[in-house]
């Protein structure tokens, strides 16, 4: 099995922080936000890695190398100058993920995740991880239908960035920079979306304050 971590946005509301060092490499309970997701996927047994790259890519690229000293082995999708956002990143990479339904990890975000193998009906093109509504995102993203992931409900949840999907999600996209959103909002108004609600930690690291606060509370 293998997972894609999403690491190629610029950061604009991490700014400062980001002018000089990349979102993937920000440091947070002594570990860099992108080894923490490592971490956790090697310990669901996921140790084939996917990493898509743009802005100081080259410093998140010599930092992880190959991957072996974090026990996992990495395949690098270079964006270039110009990132493709979260849906033409994945559908560039699709070379690289293969036939086969994968992990995506944005990122930006904390979690303590399990990545616990959803099972997929022969229709369903993907399961997102829903997390309760954090005070920046209150009006929530997707309902939860039993298993089903619906666009719209009387209770709406936030979408944690964490996604499990088939690469047959992206068929008949022409390819280049364009955002998931769309993709996942489409395949819920067909029924090809399963979900569940996250068990464990989890943080929208989109902010400095935000990466502060997360700091603090690690640190205590």
């Amino acid at each position: 099995m293998k997972a894609m971590i999403l690491a190629a946005g610029r950061g604009e509301r991490m700014r400062p922080l980001t002018d000089t060092t990349p979102k993937a490499l920000l440091m947070v309970g002594g570990k860099t936000l992108i080894e923490h997701h490592l971490q956790s996927l090697v310990a669901a047994g996921i140790r084939d890695i996917v990493i898509n790259v743009a802005w100081l890519g080259g410093q998140i690229m010599e930092y992880l190398g190959d991957g072996a000293r974090f026990g996992v082995s990495i395949q690098w999708s270079d964006e270039g100058d110009s990132a493709l956002e979260t849906g033409g990143g994945i559908a560039r990479a699709l070379p690289l993920l293969g036939s086969d339904p994968f992990w995506i990890v944005n990122g930006d975000v904390f979690a303590r995740c399990s990545f616990r193998l959803p099972q997929l009906a022969p229709e369903t093109l993907g399961h997102l991880l829903l997390v309760p509504n954090p005070d920046h995102n209150q009006q929530g993203d997707f309902a939860l239908v039993g298993s089903r992931i619906e666009n719209t409900g009387a209770t709406l949840y936030t979408y944690s960035g964490i996604a499990y999907l088939r690469p047959d999600l992206f068929i008949g996209h022409a390819g280049g920079k364009f955002p998931l959103a769309p993709l996942l909002r489409a395949a819920a108004r067909r029924g090809q979306l399963g979900g569940e609600l996250m068990q464990g930690e989890w943080t929208d690291v989109g902010t400095p304050a935000r990466l502060q606060q997360l700091t603090d509370r690690l640190s205590r």
